[in-house]
């Protein structure tokens, strides 16, 4: 029987251990700890800072993921109860991660050595994973992962949060940086050089239309937002020899990477500018470093595929009732690396995801407690 006070204590302790992005090594040191105390047959931290357990040996073999890295606290005045505190009150644990994904993370634990224990795990192997980095640079970790292991999953689950609704995909993401390139001059005599921030007030335009022109009331849609500008030149008395955005591109199943670089060509025609991918670059707490390029179509599983079908059944058992909604994720999760890999992914997490970042994280202690039994019967 799942026992529900150790799986609570468990993820109060996650809150309470901090754990920002490229500072997750005392949340995996709390983990791999908690993986030992139960009887994995194998948990260790690998080269990029990632926990990795395992349990059985079968042929079989299933991924549960969940990240372990965090945003940051800027408003902790502004807060019901302490964001770091781990209270559990009202229903629900609150604080930093409380939603994404600690939560998640601990039931993924306590469900794998649950179904060992209830003779769940004949002919299968379970792996729960705590990654890193996710908040910038998603499925990232599971590359290095995969390829430190050798290790391919046949089936994985995304914990991602999802108020324990199955989901079925998520969107694309693509996300690009457009240059301007102008003619440094005086400030005293601009007309001898070509502002390139004025040659970026036209291409401005035209992402404000572009996300306009996706727009689908009712219907699933993709979006553009310019997140960031910046330029440069020689001095505060000298014309912009350089202007730069960065734009952030999500795409709806159908859209395509290849539609989006035609966007970008729309974009610049004409002007005095370039577009390129706009690659992060991050080291992880161990110091491995990340080369992240954002370009992922969008995915989805079909409601009769075997992995769909299980998550079903193991939903109903354990709710004791017909799953007639399924939802689907806006945002991008670490499912980019396993379902380029042409390995089936479905999401199902506790938690309200628009909670997620926000002040007064919480979630609801009972989605915590059934997410575990879930994962516990999927692999059954």
């Amino acid at each position: 029987m799942l026992d529900n006070k150790k799986l609570l204590d468990f993820a109060q302790k996650a809150v309470q251990t901090v754990s920002f992005t490229n500072e997750e090594g005392p949340l995996a040191s709390l983990v791999l700890e908690e993986m030992k105390a139960l009887g994995f047959d194998e948990a260790f931290i690998d080269s990029t800072g990632n926990v990795v357990g395992r349990i059985g040996n079968g042929p079989v073999v299933i991924q549960f993921d969940s990240h372990m890295d965090t945003v940051e606290v800027h408003d902790a005045e502004d807060w019901t109860h302490p964001p770091f505190s781990g209270v559990i009150a009202d229903g629900y644990l609150w604080g930093r991660g409380s939603v994404d994904m600690k939560s998640a993370l601990c039931a993924s634990v306590y469900a794998a050595a649950l179904a060992r224990d209830l003779g769940y795990l004949e002919g299968k192997t379970v792996y729960v994973t705590g990654t890193v980095c996710e908040e910038y640079c998603d499925g990232e970790n599971l590359k290095h992962l995969y390829a430190e292991l050798s290790l391919r999953p046949d089936f994985c689950v995304i914990c991602e949060p999802s108020d324990n609704l199955i989901v079925l995909g998520h969107k694309g993401k693509a996300q690009m940086r457009i240059k301007t390139h102008g003619v440094s001059a005086h400030g005293s005599a601009p007309e001898k050089g070509v502002n390139a921030v004025y040659e970026m007030a036209e291409i401005i335009s035209r992402v404000d239309a572009l996300n306009k022109s996706l727009f689908k009331a009712d219907e699933a849609h993709g979006t553009v937002v310019l997140s960031d500008i910046s330029s440069v030149s020689v001095s505060l008395n000298a014309v912009p020899s350089e202007c730069s955005i960065y734009l952030d591109r999500r795409l709806a199943v159908g859209e395509t990477l290849e539609q989006v670089a035609s966007e970008m060509e729309g974009l610049i025609d004409e002007k005095r500018a370039s577009w390129e991918v706009g690659t992060l670059y991050h080291t992880t707490w161990t110091g491995k470093p990340l080369v992240y390029e954002p370009m992922h179509n969008p995915w989805k599983i079909e409601k009769d595929h075997s992995l769909t079908q299980a998550m079903i059944r193991a939903v109903e058992t354990v709710s004791g009732t017909v799953v007639e909604k399924f939802d689907f994720w806006d945002f991008g999760t670490n499912a980019i690396t396993p379902v380029a890999m042409g390995i089936p992914c479905i999401g199902f997490g506790p938690g309200e995801y628009k909670l997620a970042h926000m002040v007064n994280e919480r979630c609801a202690v009972k989605q915590i407690e059934e997410a575990c039994l879930v994962y516990c019967e999927l692999i059954k």
